[in-house]
């Protein structure tokens, strides 16, 4: 500021200092003309001749030479008046750009301190203010003796918008993200972008501790609506976790942090709500080691498939299911649910997903060579279903291998179906061109309708094992289980079910006219090896649950049989 008022004197002084030349130059010019004048007209008045008396008599007869003598007089007068008045136009345009300039400043002060404490996407406040908010709120429940929740949510199913329909459309969806955010929740909060799709939120006057757990409850609700998005609906949901001060840390670095645990803790058991507890430590850490190693499984051909077998209700093998596991050195056989969400939240889902289909076709192949044609599911993400690439990497994949008709089948799962409906149809209706199969896997536990259903070009259901290890308790399981059953067959599909651990579900299963099953009833999951030994005992009838699956099979279609 104060430089900018000197350069504006300076240039004030210089405007002032040309006027003055100006006025002084035209006041010499003149001065000279008057001389010149005088001497030219005494001389030719006095016959030619210059004398003291000829230039006195001069000026006093010729009226020309009055007008040219006042005229230096007038140059003065003017270059006087026009410095003034350029001092004071001058002072007057020092004011007002100083003023301007005072403005624009602390508008540009404003904006700087806006955009470093800012995010610019969602405008709501970004880490470092939510820091600052958070630690405020401490140091008043220091005093006050009231609890401060701290709540961190981090979006599922995210990276496939921006993946499936770019980043613009990902940003939109953020901004109504925020939006719902902030509007969930009446009493005061501090809603933050801490990055990507993370948010955080800062309850800095909790009436109860378990007031967390009724606002977490509040943004679930609020982020669960569907979102509508270029004549496209998504549906997402939220991770969150939350810390709530003095319990579980009495600093923002440590609530944070702990709440950030509690979160991941929430994606990974997919429980949608998780508030800390000290043993979530012992997950942390072991989850950002699998992180890393993950990326580096593929390459070491750490990977491995099992085979689920899956048998039809007369006793014959229908197919087998995919069994994805990560054989680590340490941990030993590790199970989708400990790196899939890890693998999706890095991008090596993609990876993962195609290296599956590929070694699964393989194995097919191997069998087909042996004289022994089996179908196989593998499961397929929502990443993977909205990948536009993706019917043709399993076009490639199909190829690839001499195979037998019709060999694969994807299980996907509802909410992997609503993520992206049009998407997913499209990629669907391609798949049914190649021959794959389609099955909804976990049926039961999604929320789509049955309008929607009808639209897919599936070719079978699974009735999720929730359901199925139910029939036995008799908590209505039995109900659901036999309505789900009437529903496919009214649709035309074939019905699986999953998760027969017992001879009495087999039993009831068959009775209810369910299509297939499979369990650790009928088999554990079995190596590649394994698969082909396992198929002689089903056909030889040599197997004691397969006759026991023929055997109520029979009775039911005995009227008479008790």
């Amino acid at each position: 500021m104060a430089t900018a008022r000197k350069i504006l004197q300076e240039n004030v002084r210089l405007l002032r200092t040309k006027a003055s030349r100006q006025a002084i130059g035209g006041t010499v010019i003149a001065s000279a003309a008057v001389v010149i004048a005088t001497l030219v007209s005494a001389y030719i008045g006095d016959h030619y001749q210059l004398s003291l008396q000829s230039i006195v008599a001069a000026q006093g007869s010729n009226p020309v030479l009055w007008v040219l003598d006042a005229t230096p007089f007038v140059f003065g007068f003017w270059g006087q008046y026009t410095s003034t008045v350029i001092a004071y136009e001058a002072g007057a345009m020092v004011m007002d750009q100083t003023s301007e300039l005072r403005t624009q400043t602390a508008a540009l002060e404003n904006r700087v301190s806006h955009e470093s404490t800012h995010d610019p996407l969602t405008q709501l406040p970004n880490r470092v203010l939510f820091v600052d908010r958070l630690e405020q709120a401490l140091h008043m429940a220091h005093s006050a003796d009231v609890p401060v929740g701290v709540i961190f949510l981090d979006l599922d199913g995210f990276k496939e918008i921006n993946d499936t329909l770019g980043h613009y459309s990902g940003d939109r969806v953020l901004k109504s993200v925020a939006t719902r955010i902030q509007h969930a929740v009446e009493e005061p909060i501090t809603v933050a972008r801490l990055g990507g799709d993370e948010f955080g939120v800062v309850l800095p006057r909790l009436s109860k501790p378990a007031g967390v757990g009724t606002v977490a409850r509040a943004l679930r609700r609020a982020l669960d609506a569907p979102y509508a998005l270029e004549g496209v609906t998504l549906s997402l949901s939220a991770s969150i976790g939350a810390t709530v001060f003095p319990e579980h840390g009495k600093d923002a670095d440590t609530l944070m942090q702990r709440a950030e645990i509690a979160m991941y803790r929430a994606k990974t058991e997919k429980s949608g709500y998780a508030l800390y507890s000290p043993e979530f430590d012992k997950t942390s850490p072991h989850r950002l080691i699998l992180l890393g190693e993950l990326r580096q499984a593929l390459q070491r051909q750490e990977l491995v498939l099992l085979y689920q077998p899956i048998l039809a209700a007369d006793g014959s093998p229908r197919g087998a299911e995919a069994l994805l596991r990560w054989n680590h050195e340490r941990h030993g056989l590790l199970g989708p649910d400990d790196f899939v969400p890890l693998a999706e939240r890095s991008g090596l889902i993609r990876d993962i997903t195609t290296w599956a289909i590929r070694h699964a076709l393989q194995d097919v192949a191997e069998w087909h060579r042996d004289g022994t044609d089996l179908n196989i599911s593998v499961n397929v993400t929502a990443q993977s279903l909205l990948d536009p690439d993706f019917a043709d990497v399993v076009a490639g994949l199909l190829a690839s291998f001499p195979l037998p008709p019709n060999p694969l089948t994807l299980e996907l799962t509802e909410t992997t179906l609503l993520t992206d409906q049009t998407r997913a149809l499209a990629t669907l209706e391609r798949l049914a061109e190649l021959g794959v199969r389609a099955v909804i896997d976990d049926f039961g536990t999604g929320y789509s309708s049955l309008a929607y259903l009808r639209k897919l070009p599936i070719s079978s259901i699974k009735i999720d094992r929730s359901f199925v290890s139910d029939m036995a308790s008799g908590e209505g399981g039995e109900i659901l289980v036999n309505a789900i059953i009437g529903l496919a067959h009214a649709l035309h599909l074939h019905v699986t079910a999953e998760g027969v651990e017992d001879a009495a579900t087999l039993a009831r299963l068959v009775e209810l006219g369910c299509d297939s099953m499979q369990g650790f009833h009928l088999s554990e999951p079995l190596g590649t090896a394994q698969v082909a030994d396992w198929l002689v005992g089903p056909r030889a009838a040599g197997d004691s649950r397969v006759r026991d699956i023929r055997s109520h099979r029979a009775q039911r279609r005995e009227p008479g049989a008790d």
